[in-house]
């Protein structure tokens, strides 16, 4: 009498190996695509944050009687490793962001800025004459996704 044998044959294997293969190379192109995607929500609620922290120190200064916008945005706050921390003129963020050179990430001085999403850098510029932090690469998909054009 013979015993029985559990497991599985070489062709069994090989046929679920070739599968998982089909499925990695499907899979991996959208993982890159949703990556990016969160890169960008990210920097478009950073934007959001920032122009609403413009705004609440610009507030702050009419209750004082000043009708000037921040002067800075980090400004020392470079020197210091640190962006959009307001250098003393008002709380732009209340955590300020530490500056990075890869995706989903900040870096630059007042009044330029850059973005980065995936290979592509986005740069914003701040005018304290009129209070507005803007795009200068306008055009790009994936810089106009960061203030919604």
């Amino acid at each position: 009498m013979y015993a029985k044998r559990y497991g599985f044959t070489m062709i069994e294997l090989v046929f679920v190996i070739v599968v998982l293969g089909i499925l990695a190379a499907i899979a991996i192109p959208k993982f890159a695509a949703t990556r990016e995607d969160a890169q960008i929500s990210k920097g478009a609620a950073d934007v959001a944050a920032i122009r609403s922290g413009i705004i609440s120190v610009r507030q702050q200064y009419l209750l004082r009687g000043q009708t000037s916008y921040p002067s800075s945005l980090s400004g020392a706050g470079v020197a210091s490793g640190k962006l959009f921390d307001g250098n003393g003129t008002g709380t732009i963020l209340m955590y300020a962001v530490t500056p990075k050179t890869a995706g989903g990430h900040w870096r630059g001085a007042d009044p330029n800025y850059i973005y980065q999403v995936g290979n592509v850098n986005c740069s914003f510029t701040y005018t304290p004459a009129n209070g507005t932090f803007n795009l200068t690469t306008a055009g790009q998909d994936y810089c106009d996704g960061l203030v919604g054009n």
